[in-house]
C-alpha cells in the first residue's frame, strides 16, 4: 500500500513519520510531498513551539489538552527535541484578577508567591508578587523541529520524499495536510493571522515559557538560548499571510517590556506572520473525502496536536479505528482502511497542490 502524504509542516512531518512507523510491519510506503524546497516553510515555520496542554484549557476545550498531553512524550522520547522545563504565568498588580481567573480554568499547576517566583526567574525577581508554574510542560525551538523530524523521515527505509513537487503520484490513501492551502477543499476552513517577534538581549536570562496576562494584550516569551526570545501573542481574524504590522510589533514589545524593561533595548532580529488554518470551533479535525484523508484545524496549537492527529491516522489506515472526537464524519463513512469496507474505490490519481 502506498501512501501520500501532502505537506511537510508540523502535521504533514508527523503524519508521514507515524504513518511510515505504523505501517512498517504492513509492509506500506510512505510518499511525502512537498512543494517548497524544504520542510516547514508554513505557519509552523514561525510557531511558538510552547507544549502547553494544560494552559491551553485557559482558552481551549478539554479534547485540546487531552490530545495535547501525547505531544509530550512525542516531542521527549520520540523526537527527543524538547525542554521539559515547565510553563510560568503571570501578570501585573492590576490584572491579578487574570491570574485567578486563569488558574480556575486550568490545572496541574503550582501556586509561586514573590519568593519562589524569583527563585524559579531570578530575572523577574522583584518584578511579579505571585505566578503560576506548570512543572510537567516543555518547549522546542520548531525549526530545529521539523529538521529533526525531517532528517528522521529521511533514514526509514519505506519513506520517499520530492520536494518542489506540484502533484501527487497514484496512492491509495492521500492524507492532505497542507493547512490553509487546503481551503478550496474544506468549505469551513479560516485563516487566522498570527505575528511574531525574535529579540535578542544579553541582560535577561529565562529558562521557560513565560506568559503574561492581560485583558487586551497578553504575551508570551519563549527563551530559544544565547539571549534569543520569541514573542508571540497576536491572533487576527484575517488571511493576510506576511504583512506584519506595526501596531502588533508595537504592542508585543510593550508587553514583553512590562515583563522586562531590558527588551526596550533588545536587538530585532526577526519579525513574521503567516496564517494558522481554523474552523469555525478552533478544534481540529481529520475529515475524509473518498480516499483522501484531511488532517486540519489544528489552530494555534500545531506542535501542540499533530502527533495525536498523525497517530489516529495511522491507527485508522492500520488497524481500521475510529476516533469520534476528531473524525468529522458519520461512523458509518468511515470504512475500514484494510479494505472490509464497502466504500473502497480506486487508488487515488492524483491532486493538484
Amino acid at each position: 500500500m502506498l501512501i501520500g502524504v501532502i505537506g511537510a509542516g508540523v502535521a504533514g512531518l508527523t503524519a508521514a513519520f507515524e504513518i511510515a512507523r505504523a505501517g512498517a510491519p504492513h509492509g506500506a510506503e510512505v510518499e511525502l510531498i512537498e512543494k517548497a524546497d524544504g520542510p516547514g516553510r508554513g505557519c509552523s515555520h514561525y510557531a511558538g513551539g510552547m507544549i502547553a496542554p494544560w494552559c491551553e484549557l485557559e482558552s481551549a476545550e478539554p479534547i485540546v489538552a487531552t490530545l495535547g498531553e501525547e505531544a509530550l512524550a512525542f516531542w521527549t522520547r520520540d523526537i527527543p527535541v524538547a525542554k521539559i522545563a515547565g510553563s510560568l504565568v503571570i501578570a501585573p498588580p492590576r490584572d491579578r484578577a487574570e491570574l485567578t481567573e486563569f488558574s480556575r480554568r486550568t490545572r496541574r499547576f503550582e501556586r509561586l508567591d514573590a519568593d519562589a517566583l524569583a527563585a524559579l526567574e531570578p530575572a523577574l525577581a522583584g518584578r511579579f508578587s505571585s505566578g503560576l508554574y506548570f512543572r510537567e510542560e516543555a518547549h522546542l525551538e520548531p525549526r530545529a523541529a521539523m529538521r529533526a523530524l525531517f532528517e528522521r523521515l529521511q533514514t526509514m527505509d519505506n519513506v520517499r520524499i520530492r520536494l518542489c513537487a506540484d502533484s501527487v503520484p497514484q496512492a491509495d490513501w492521500i492524507v492532505d495536510c497542507r493547512g490553509f492551502a487546503a481551503r478550496g477543499e474544506l468549505a469551513e476552513l479560516r485563516g487566522v493571522k498570527g505575528e511574531m517577534l525574535v529579540l535578542r538581549s544579553e541582560e535577561i536570562e529565562l529558562s521557560r515559557p513565560v506568559r503574561m496576562l492581560h485583558p487586551r494584550h497578553p504575551v508570551y516569551v519563549v527563551p530559544r538560548g544565547q539571549g534569543v526570545f520569541m514573542i508571540g501573542a497576536t491572533m487576527i481574524e484575517n488571511e493576510e499571510r506576511s504583512r506584519v504590522t506595526a501596531r502588533s510589533i508595537v504592542e508585543l514589545v510593550n508587553s514583553a517590556f512590562a515583563i522586562h524593561p531590558a527588551f526596550a533595548e533588545a536587538e530585532i532580529v526577526e519579525t513574521g506572520s503567516d496564517v494558522r488554518p481554523a474552523f469555525p470551533d478552533n478544534l481540529p479535525r481529520i475529515s475524509r473525502q473518498g480516499r483522501t484523508l484531511y488532517v486540519n484545524g489544528l489552530y494555534r496549537h500545531g506542535f501542540l496536536l499533530a502527533p495525536a492527529l498523525a497517530r489516529r491516522v495511522a491507527r485508522f489506515l492500520f488497524a481500521g479505528e475510529i476516533f469520534p472526537e476528531v473524525m468529522n464524519a458519520n461512523q458509518g463513512e468511515w470504512t475500514d482502511a484494510r479494505g472490509r469496507g464497502a466504500d473502497i474505490g480506486a487508488p487515488h490519481r492524483g491532486i493538484g497542490l
